[in-house]
């Protein structure tokens, strides 16, 4: 009995050992495949990451566009324009860098205009967008109107009459040069007729007014007439307003001769406060009973003036002239830049607004050129026809460039301030032209 027990203790023993090392193997087994399982996840998270880090990048997004990436506008892109095209807009961008800073062409516009081109083209950011900031500038400011008649207000309050009413007959080149706008209005309409276009009425209208080369006004009408292109006509308006140095004294020049732009103008006469103080209350007051539709401009553009003139608000009038057209001309460049995204800005339809507008702003140009020498046919004092190309409302960039063509010719021959009173015309009949269109075609 004594050696069946102790058998069987030993038996239990042997057991319990053997049980005891089992576990103990199989327990380092576990730990020795626990330790190599968490090896391979940390080495799998880590390639992983490097891998997303990698695919977020730029370059990336160059070589290999995100197939379900999408516009702005929430619209599919194609993969031109998130790959070629965005470099192709990029390059845009620095070519106006190179005017703006290299040629002087309106750094002030130019710049935040091609900042915010480079931005919108900028891949996966989304800086365009909706939720994007430059996307948030253009909702706030430029799709509901406001940029625009803050800018008006701004330019009133910069705007001197005096050389207009000094000499009222200039006023008829701001008039003639808005020859451009209902010109290519008709171009338009005529090549939707013979099917090279497709665009109505309304659109023609609001891509007609780049002819007037003014960006406020442009951006006023496109709103009322043609939402869906106001980003490519602000965007085509702005441009040749900033390249009026470079696209007007070819046409200028082409059209006069060496006399004509030796030819020297004199101030008529002295024009007094209350002159300056009546002249904007009766243009709003004839834009009123006239044409209300065109009131928003030329009362923010009036107001700004009639601060200015009564001589007793300088807190607001520097306000307008300074901080506050600084600030939305910021904001307003970038917001325009947003447009120039490259599924925005290279496709057909801007295509042909560019060219459209181009053809625009050359013919208010040469109008404005033609009705000074038609001017000069008759008696009394002659005008220089240089002064009758800044009939285009690009304040004070029209003025600036047909004084300097001028002096090219005769150092001593200043324009300057005789090219204002077609300048400041403009402004008005570019406005006036918008309220038309606006009462035409809405």
């Amino acid at each position: 009995m004594k050696i069946f027990v102790l058998k069987l203790l030993a038996l239990l023993m042997v057991f319990s050992f053997t049980t005891l090392n089992a576990n103990a193997n199989a327990s380092a087994h576990a730990e020795a495949l626990s330790a190599h399982q968490e090896e391979t996840y940390q080495s799998q998270s880590f390639s992983k990451m490097v891998g997303g880090f990698l695919n977020a990048t730029g370059i990336a997004a160059f070589i290999n566009p995100d197939p379900n990436e999408l516009s702005s506008h929430g619209d599919e892109m194609s993969d031109f324009h998130k790959s070629w095209g965005r470099l192709i807009m990029i390059f845009v961008t620095f070519f106006l860098f190179w005017l703006a800073i290299r040629k002087g062409f309106e750094p002030l516009l130019l710049l935040p205009i091609a900042f915010g081109g480079l931005l919108a083209n900028i891949p996966i950011a989304g800086i365009a967008g909706d939720h994007g900031f430059l996307g948030v500038i253009y909702n706030m400011g430029l799709a509901n109107e406001m940029f625009p008649i803050i800018i008006f207000m701004g330019v009133g309050a910069m705007t001197d009459f005096g050389p207009l009413l000094s000499n009222p007959k200039t006023a008829l080149l701001g008039g003639a040069a808005q020859f451009g706008i209902f010109g290519t209005l008709v171009g338009a309409v005529a090549l939707t007729q013979y099917g090279f276009v497709d665009f109505t009425l309304q659109q023609a209208s609001a891509i007609s007014i780049i002819g007037g080369a003014d960006g406020p006004t442009s951006i006023f009408i496109a709103t009322k007439l043609a939402p869906e292109l106001l980003g490519a006509i602000a965007v085509a308006s702005y441009s040749y307003m900033a390249m009026v140095p470079i696209i007007q004294p070819p046409i200028m020049k082409a059209l006069t001769t060496d006399a004509e732009r030796k030819i020297k103008m004199t101030t008529l006469r002295h024009v007094s406060r209350l002159e300056k103080l009546v002249f904007p209350i009766m243009v709003l007051s004839l834009a009123i009973l006239v044409l209300p539709e065109s009131t928003p401009l030329i009362g923010a553009f009036m107001f700004g003036n009639f601060l200015k003139e009564s001589g007793v608000v300088e807190r607001l009038n520097d306000t307008l002239q300074n901080s506050l057209i600084n600030i939305v001309t910021i904001f307003l460049g970038l917001g325009v830049g947003s447009k120039l995204a490259a599924d925005q800005f290279l496709v057909p339809d801007t295509m042909f607004i560019m060219a459209l507008g181009i053809i625009a702003f050359s013919v208010g140009t040469a109008s404005g050129v033609l009705m000074a020498k038609l001017m000069n046919m008759f008696p009394g004092h002659k005008v220089n026809p240089l002064i009758g190309s800044a009939g285009v409302s690009a304040v004070p960039m029209a003025a600036r460039v047909s004084n300097k063509v001028g002096m090219e010719y005769d150092r001593t021959n200043m324009l300057l301030m005789h090219a204002m009173g077609p300048n400041v015309a403009g402004v008005i009949g570019s406005a006036v032209a918008a309220g038309v269109l606006i009462s035409l075609f809405q």
